[in-house]
């Protein structure tokens, strides 16, 4: 049974227990990526990359960059989520496929790249925080296509940044912003926790 986005965010938790003897095979990782890349991201710049940490080697490094959590090892795949830095210096890639796929005219692609290039370039900042936003977004669409699934995904942010870039080799442009562990539960996780009442958290302008 398909479940709607209400349910699918009513469902979640964060997970920390996985049932190590489960596996995920190659076409669910890439239907989940393929699902994530469905988020927004500012121009369509798709800045995120994603690396899906899978067999025991990969595991044991990234356990040991993680602060030697025991989800990396046991989720069957941990994906590492990291923002682009400069991926307007890839933009016309991102045209080739718009254009292609979407009728994009060749007009409007060059106001495209000239909006894109005159916000990104030289604004080392802009680059940054739209590199987290666009792996956050990516990660949440990552974790709801994983419950939909009947999977579950526990998100991690305790990591050292510069001990998973050096064990993946990641380019000097990526950032890696988010650890999402995805698989099946092992017993003993706990429920989503209750959230704030709505009053205290929303202002109506």
């Amino acid at each position: 049974m398909r479940l709607t986005v209400t349910e699918a965010l009513q469902r979640r938790a964060a997970t920390n227990f996985f049932d190590p003897d489960k596996t995920l095979s190659a076409e669910q990782i890439q239907e989940l990526v393929r699902l994530a890349t469905l988020a927004p991201t500012a121009f369509n710049l798709q800045n995120w990359h994603f690396v899906a940490v899978q067999s025991p080697e990969a595991k044991q490094k990234l356990h040991a960059a993680a602060y030697h959590q025991q989800k990396v090892l046991d989720a069957p795949v941990t994906f590492i989520i990291c923002g682009e830095l400069e991926s307007h210096t890839q933009f016309d890639r991102v045209l080739e496929v718009l254009k292609d796929k979407a009728g994009l005219s060749e007009d409007n692609a060059a106001v495209w790249k000239s909006k894109v290039e005159a916000s990104h370039e030289n604004n080392p900042t802009l680059q940054h925080n739209e590199a987290f936003r666009s792996a956050s977004l990516a990660a949440m669409a990552l974790m709801l296509a994983a419950e939909e699934q009947g999977l579950v995904s526990g998100p991690m942010s305790g990591f050292v940044p510069e001990l998973v870039t050096q064990a993946f080799d990641l380019g000097p442009h990526q950032i890696p912003v988010m650890l999402v562990a995805v698989g099946y539960p092992a017993e003993g996780n706990f429920p989503q926790n209750p959230r704030l009442d709505v009053d205290e958290v929303l202002t109506v302008v």
